[in-house]
């Protein structure tokens, strides 16, 4: 008997997520679990069966250690001498949206569908978001 179901007849739920004193790490494991659907009985690697996550209050998350200071985020623009680079105290001040997408998206498997998941994943900085209508349910994390 195959209990996985085809993509096509998934039900996906909304998920509220507050970040305000949060673990960076933690939260993003916790995020890329129900994003991917791991939290199902019927979780299938090759199919799209995770649920939507609104997290808010990025601006809000905490860093253990002493991440602040030596963390960086690196890019490049593509041009000789282009490599920049941010310690994680001032992307949080500057991006903080662009740390937790990148924390969740390198928690997720590297495969075809981590584009797609990652665009279940809403995050706003502030405690406004635009998804109300969809009414998600409030997961409580522990801190």
């Amino acid at each position: 008997m195959n209990i996985t179901k085809r993509a096509k007849n998934v039900e996906h739920k909304w998920y509220l997520i507050d970040a305000k004193d949060q673990v960076l790490g933690r939260l993003s494991t916790k995020i890329a679990d129900i994003l991917s659907g791991k939290n199902k009985e019927y979780y299938s690697p090759d199919t799209i069966c995770g649920d939507y996550v609104i997290v808010i209050n990025v601006d809000k998350i905490r860093l253990t250690g002493n991440k602040l200071e030596t963390k960086l985020y690196r890019w490049h623009s593509g041009h000789p001498g282009g490599l920049k680079e941010k310690k994680a105290g001032e992307m949080l001040k500057k991006n903080p949206r662009y740390m937790m997408l990148q924390s969740v998206k390198g928690m997720l498997p590297r495969n075809k569908l981590r584009d797609k998941l990652i665009r279940y994943l809403k995050v706003y900085s502030g405690e406004e978001h635009e998804h109300k209508a969809q009414k998600p349910i409030k997961v409580e994390m522990k801190g």
